[in-house]
């Protein structure tokens, strides 16, 4: 959003003569932002557009539009904004990065999909759709087609950590898992503080059963950073494993309270009884 705030200040400077009043409007959708109240920031939005529907730079502010009904879980409004946003400015990347993203997040894998094919003919060295689509070809078990895109992201970067990244996720999906230790191992050598390589390289041990390697990377992550619900339960999990139960159920229990799916969790809990 701060990106896009930014964008639309450089417009207002450079670009055509905006009235006072849909100035005024930008403004108070700034200020709402800056309160966290997306329901207003929408319609100060919606307001300015609707003052001069016609101005050429409103594709900028379709694109806040959908990124503040994204923020609210308004996903279907959402992609109905950024479609409009794209009707005006169809080889946009930043805003097809943002639909795709979205489509994603919403499990719609194909339409993601078609949005990062049309990303990528735009912008053929983006390494960010190509590691992106990549995941995405990884869902479907597509792994040649995945492992061409970690590839290319290398070839455009050697010093890139989504390439090997990507190589890493790929050869444990492969059941790969010392060719993957080994890269994640290099990885974390480089970054000893991106502690999403740490989760990762836990969830892999946890996988090829060193559940005491698993446990000293989220003790780590846990001390470091705050834990999402995804990391109780990886954490719960590796507990199990340890025949820790009073203690694994304490960590689904955590991961349940903040919102992962109950019927996982409640699997879960009947395995520490």
């Amino acid at each position: 959003m701060r990106i896009y705030t930014l964008f639309l200040f450089c417009l207002l400077c450079t670009g055509p003569a905006f009235s006072q009043t849909y100035m005024e409007y930008l403004e108070k959708s700034y200020d709402y932002l800056e309160k966290d109240d997306l329901f207003a920031a929408e319609e100060s939005v919606r307001a300015a557009m609707r003052l001069e529907p016609g101005h050429p730079y409103n594709y900028a502010l379709l694109t806040n539009l959908g990124t503040i009904q994204r923020r609210q879980g308004k996903y279907e409004d959402a992609v109905i904004s950024y479609t409009a946003a794209l009707s005006r400015k169809m080889d946009n990347v930043s805003i097809l990065e943002s639909r795709a993203s979205l489509y994603v997040e919403m499990g719609e894998t194909e339409k993601a999909m078609n949005d990062y094919n049309m990303l990528i003919s735009i912008d053929p060295l983006n390494e960010d759709a190509l590691y992106c689509r990549g995941l995405l070809y990884l869902q479907e078990k597509s792994f040649l087609w995945a492992e061409q895109d970690f590839d290319r992201i290398l070839e455009i970067n050697d010093k890139t950590v989504k390439g090997r990244l990507g190589h890493a996720v790929l050869e444990k999906m492969r059941e790969n898992y010392d060719e993957s230790e080994r890269i994640y191992n290099y990885l974390i050598s480089q970054r000893p503080k991106d502690w999403h390589l740490y989760e990762s390289r836990a969830d892999l041990y946890f996988m090829m059963g060193k559940n005491a390697r698993a446990m000293s990377d989220l003790n780590k992550i846990f001390a470091e950073t705050e834990p999402n619900a995804a990391l109780y339960v990886l954490r719960g999990k590796v507990k199990l494993a340890q025949y820790e139960k009073a203690s694994a159920a304490k960590d689904f229990l955590q991961a349940k309270e903040m919102g992962y799916d109950e019927a996982i969790i409640d699997e879960l809990l009947k395995m520490t009884k």
